[in-house]
């Protein structure tokens, strides 16, 4: 096998990125596999976004039981077509988004889902926190905001880290999806079910 063959090879197995997309990338990076992840990285989430406000009406229910049976995860994930709902790539994509949320207990699919009185009461808890802390004033909005984002990446299931690959988020990991499978796909609802609790 030559070196050429060796790095698209190398290339397709980091990306999932066809051969000719492999080719063209290394040739445009001068064989430098790490800036040609970079360039496919790039190309696929421009490709992503332009398919991010198709109509998703197609799709599955995927469920995931976690081992001992004590939790239990539903999870409606779409897609565009059928033809994509029954491909492997995507099912096995929906089992791995059902076990992040068995895994990370996120409450809500993304941050526009969060009720607006959650966000104040947790605002209000921030605050009393600053207060006791003895922190100057001035920097109280700057704390708080700061806190707010972490709240939103911990309980909002596109913002939390992927358990798999923490370098990326789980939209992170959907934008992937999207460039590869050629189609937008969205996650509409979940539900997490866990022994012992309501």
């Amino acid at each position: 096998m030559s070196s050429l063959s060796a790095l698209v090879k190398e290339l397709r197995v980091k990306t999932g990125a066809g051969i000719l997309d492999c080719q063209k990338a290394l040739q445009e990076t001068q064989n430098d596999v790490e800036k040609a992840i970079d360039l496919l990285r790039q190309k696929g989430l421009a490709a992503a976004q332009k398919k991010a406000g198709r109509e998703t009406k197609e799709g599955l229910i995927s469920a995931y039981i976690h081992s001992g049976s004590k939790i239990g995860v539903l999870l409606e994930i779409n897609c565009e077509t059928d033809f994509v709902a029954r491909n492997e790539e995507f099912q096995g994509f929906a089992k791995e988004v059902a076990l992040q949320i068995a895994a990370s207990q996120p409450q809500f699919v993304k941050r526009e889902d969060v009720p607006a009185d959650l966000i104040e009461r947790e605002k209000n808890v921030y605050l009393g926190q600053m207060k006791e802390s003895g922190k100057p004033e001035s920097a109280w909005e700057k704390i708080m905001a700061g806190k707010l984002e972490k709240f939103f990446q911990e309980q909002c299931l596109l913002e939390q880290a992927f358990i798999k690959d923490p370098s990326m988020t789980i939209q992170d990991l959907i934008s992937q999806k999207i460039a590869k499978l050629g189609e937008n796909i969205s996650i509409s609802r979940f539900t997490r079910y866990q022994l012992g609790q309501d």
